[in-house]
């Protein structure tokens, strides 16, 4: 973990120094990613980066030299601009992990293109994912849900409730949509704990990446020759045999979508259920009055902020931010967290407030990039935990709160394991 930056700037002889000029003055760029400190709040050293380097220059664990934003209206104006690109073929893109930006641009996910290249996949994947389609999705969701804590409750304590409870809900509802058989749960976080991790390396990011595209190759296939009603079967009859997109472009574009779908929708059911556990009054004022839901879903996306340091991005043009001036070519991470826990934008931002209305969070980025399947996050995650709530009145640890496992080498926040029992 990095050294806090004081969050005064230091005196010149000319009087006190701007942030920018203390910044330019100070010592080499700080080590990122920073580990959080509690596993509800993003770490305690953006304060300090947001009060006196709201811009700051810090170094990659690919040795790369990169810029960190953590001002709420800068991560705004950071993803929203223009001359910002998400391509990770640039020299310069800020991955975090040595395997990372070598295989993603072998398959080039869309959430790493610039337009007209992303805009293309998105619209593949909007009419999906609007909210009318997704709330018209909430009976199918909570009979899978009810479906999965049944299996749980039969089973008996303890158990790891991020693989029985959290993975389970995420990765079968995506894969449903999609039209992928539920057997695959575990496959797919597989897949994912490797891609998603800093420490994996180029070859075996490809690796596990090429199995999850040889899964999909299968359905594909089955869909050429007989659509059915599912996301898949769309894709292929509208884009795929259309001459639209390419197989390789088809299998890239399917599976970010389940990455996407169920990393961090994973994470967040089980870090919000450890959070509630913590924290019982805030599950009681759930139990109490279920119409908080909503506002709580969204307060819990704020607070946690699971998907942190995912926009990364690279300047294509000198762009200046709070006074400070980003050149072309640099790397750039917008830090979610960072924007989310800014106290000129959230009032007391570490507390937890379920009637928080005024709730703009950035959880699931913002501009064009912003994450398509938003919609059914959200109604996974009040589905999700509302039922537990309802259902597992007695939900306890089954360790010790100090043994609980953290991922703090992946590129989205969560939990390793969560033992439980009731």
């Amino acid at each position: 973990m990095t050294t806090p930056v004081s969050p005064t700037a230091s005196d010149t002889p000319d009087g006190p120094a701007t942030a920018t000029e203390a910044s330019d003055s100070a010592a080499p760029p700080r080590d990122f990613p920073i580990q959080r400190g509690c596993p509800f709040a993003a770490p305690a050293e953006y304060d300090a980066l947001r009060a006196a380097d709201p811009v700051a220059r810090v170094t990659l664990p690919t040795k790369r030299e990169a810029w960190v934003v953590t001002r709420y209206d800068d991560v705004r104006e950071l993803l929203s601009d223009p001359r910002v690109s998400a391509d990770v073929r640039r020299p310069n893109f800020p991955a975090l992990g040595e395997g990372e930006q070598e295989a993603r641009a072998r398959f080039r996910p869309f959430i790493r293109t610039d337009a007209p290249e992303h805009t293309t996949y998105r619209r593949m994947l909007l009419p999906v994912f609007t909210v009318r389609r997704v709330r018209a999705m909430r009976p199918a969701v909570q009979s899978r849900v009810d479906e999965i804590l049944d299996g749980m409750l039969a089973a008996g304590g303890p158990v790891d409730f991020v693989s029985a409870y959290a993975n389970a809900v995420s990765t079968s509802v995506i894969c449903e949509l999609l039209g992928i058989p539920r057997k695959n749960l575990e496959f797919f976080r597989d897949v994912t704990r490797i891609s998603g991790s800093r420490r994996s390396t180029a070859e075996q990011v490809s690796e596990a990446l090429g199995g999850r595209f040889g899964l999909l190759a299968e359905p594909i296939a089955e869909r050429r020759e007989e659509p059915c009603d599912d996301l898949i079967s769309k894709l292929v009859t509208d884009h795929l045999n259309t001459g639209n997109v390419t197989m390789d472009q088809l299998l890239s574009t399917l599976g970010i979508t389940i990455n996407a779908g169920r990393e961090t929708t994973t994470s967040m059911i089980a870090l919000s259920t450890l959070l509630l556990l913590d924290q019982p009054e805030l599950m009681e004022q759930l139990r109490d009055d279920t119409s908080l839901m909503p506002t709580a879903v969204d307060e819990l996306l704020r607070v946690l902020s699971v998907a942190d340091s995912i926009p990364l991005r690279v300047a294509a043009e000198d762009i200046e931010l709070s006074g400070r001036t980003i050149p072309a070519d640099d790397g750039v991470i917008a830090l979610l967290a960072g924007a989310n826990h800014d106290p000129e934008q959230f009032d007391d931002p570490e507390r937890v407030d379920f009637h928080r209305t005024d709730n703009h969070h950035v959880a699931f980025g913002y501009g064009v990039h912003q994450r398509v399947g938003r919609h059914l996050a959200r109604l996974e995650l009040e589905v999700a935990l509302e039922t537990l709530i309802r259902r597992v009145p007695t939900l306890r640890l089954a360790r010790g709160r100090d043994e609980v496992a953290f991922k703090h080498d992946s590129a989205t926040f969560g939990l390793e394991e969560l033992m439980v029992t009731w």
